[in-house]
């Protein structure tokens, strides 16, 4: 059984550089349609009053979903499933999905609930700097979002099913349709409401998207699992385990949210339009953790979790993957943080400016996207690590770590935000920048301790210090380039400008990495990545 773990189990491993293209192509789309829905929010709504209410009210049920949802049943219930699945175990399999779906069911209805009732003690929870109408409209439209979220969780449930089956594409470009309904509201209503009542009936919009993203995967899923049937019954094969895995998940996943949440209350004491521009950020600091980060891990944690062998052949074998997996995510990275940074103010007006959002909001996104530059290339390395514990069936070690990060981001989001401006001469807004560096800053400190601690169990993993150095000197040389083209540009439409000042940004890189001989430059082998079988 453990002769070779590399002659034998690895053979029965899915293609994971396959799997990763695709997470990665599904999770292109829903962010592509992600951008587009929140430039045409930003065409209506701007960073006004009734955007910092809508960005706000979303926070509060998307904890939920955060909760519940995709990374909390990855790393709880895909390593338990698809074990299950591997040895040949198809019908506890089922047993344990639909006992996993029926807690689920019963969970959310009630928070759902809980959380309706008590929407005005969250406002004030989370949103303490809003006052007068734009605390009121918060409030409803946290009550119009809270079931929307509930049957986000039921979508998280059917990528579990999906991903532990190797059917990446339809779970990570579901979304899309979530995306569309909440764009084709806004056009139809945009031109005709004020913005307190469109940002009431978009919430509506993003409720009956949510619907539509489980129904679009349900078909796929009960084929899946014919066999399944709903109980409650805690006894249930790997029930038990599943659970002992949710729960510092659980906690874990609240700790990074409860993060999320200290940022959005510190912006709410900032000037209208921090909490906004914030989430405008946001969407673009997840694009390339998701693109580059997620589809990395959301392929490597099934194939992590289906390896059997010794202990020797297992730590080998994750060792492996993860230097592999580093290099990948970081030759994607490194540009994209040095982009951050040096063409924020370029990239924010190519996807936000238009109506409402002005050159001074894109600037202002700029400063606040440059700020979550600093740890991005930690935050996405470390969503790799943190797979390789959950594949060890390690759920707490992640969450000891987390539990730092936050607690240090905390302290350093408020002296950046609300103490340093006054320091520094500058107007309060600019504070909002100060919360993403400070979150950046701890996100290194969390990869660091995450790295440490699995190369003890495992043996040295990481990246070699040459490979990163060859990559942020590319990096800068299309940055450079970049800015030059920038300077005669002109005034020309943002979209052009993007694509001129981005376009020779992203040649020069490829160039530089290739000259540079760094092997996933070249394109045979960059294809290979995801191909090879």
């Amino acid at each position: 059984m453990t002769a070779s773990l590399r002659d034998t189990d690895i053979k029965k491993l899915p293609h994971t550089r396959w799997h990763a293209f695709l997470v990665a192509s599904g999770i292109f789309l829903s962010r592509i349609a992600g951008l587009i829905r929140d430039r045409v929010f930003a065409h209506y709504f701007g960073s006004s009053d009734a955007a910092d209410a809508f960005k706000a009210a979303f926070r509060i049920p998307n904890f939920l979903q955060n909760l519940f949802g995709e990374g909390v049943l990855s790393a709880s219930f895909i390593p338990v499933y698809a074990n299950l699945l591997a040895r040949g175990k198809e019908e506890e399999a089922e047993r344990l999905a639909g006992g996993v779906a029926a807690l689920l069911m019963l969970a959310t209805s009630l928070l759902v609930l809980a959380g309706i009732l008590t929407t005005p003690y969250l406002i004030d929870a989370i949103a303490p700097g809003f006052e007068g109408e734009k605390r009121e409209l918060c409030i409803q439209l946290v009550k119009i979002l809270f079931p929307g979220a509930g049957l986000l969780v039921w979508s998280a449930w059917c990528l579990g099913i999906l991903n532990s089956h190797s059917r990446f594409f339809l779970s990570y470009t579901a979304p899309v349709v979530w995306n569309a309904i909440i764009i084709v509201t806004l056009a139809l209503f945009g031109g005709s409401r004020d913005q307190f009542p469109l940002a009431r009936i978009t919430a509506w919009g993003s409720v009956a998207g949510s619907a539509m993203q489980i129904i679009i995967q349900l078909p796929v899923v009960l084929k899946l699992v014919r066999g399944m049937s709903l109980s409650l019954n805690h006894r249930l094969s790997g029930i038990r385990t599943v659970i002992r895995g949710f729960v510092p998940v659980f906690i874990s996943r609240g700790v990074v949210q409860i993060s999320a949440y200290v940022d959005s209350i510190l912006a709410s004491f900032l000037p209208t339009g921090a909490v906004a521009a914030l989430s405008y950020a946001q969407t673009l600091y997840i694009l390339p953790v998701s693109l580059f980060g997620m589809s990395v891990s959301a392929a490597e944690l099934p194939a992590m979790s289906k390896a059997v062998g010794s202990d020797a052949e297992i730590a080998d074998h994750l060792r492996n993957r993860l230097n592999t997996g580093l290099r990948q995510i970081a030759f994607f990275i490194v540009p994209s943080a040095v982009a951050f940074i040096a063409l924020g103010d370029i990239i924010s007006a190519a996807i936000y400016q238009t109506g409402k959002f002005t050159p001074s909001d894109a600037v202002y996104v700029w400063a606040i996207l440059a700020g979550s530059a600093v740890g991005l290339l930690a935050s996405t390395l470390g969503r790799l690590y943190s797979s390789a514990f959950y594949s060890l069936r390690d759920t707490r070690t992640p969450l000891r770590f987390a539990l730092i990060r936050v607690a240090l981001a905390a302290g350093l989001g408020y002296l950046a935000s609300q103490q340093l401006p006054v320091l520094a001469g500058i107007p309060q807004r600019w504070g909002a920048a100060g919360i993403t560096a400070a979150s950046g800053f701890c996100g290194w400190i969390e990869f660091a301790l995450l790295r440490h601690s699995l190369n003890r169990r495992i043996g040295k993993s990481g990246l070699k210090f040459s490979y990163v150095a060859r990559l942020w000197l590319a990096a800068g040389l299309g940055a450079a380039a970049a800015w030059t083209v920038k300077l005669f540009s002109g005034q020309s439409h943002p979209i052009i400008q993007a694509l001129f000042v981005l376009g020779a940004y992203g040649i020069i890189y490829f160039a530089a990495t290739l000259v540079l001989k760094i092997p996933e430059a070249r394109f045979p082998a960059l294809l290979t990545k995801f191909y090879r079988k």
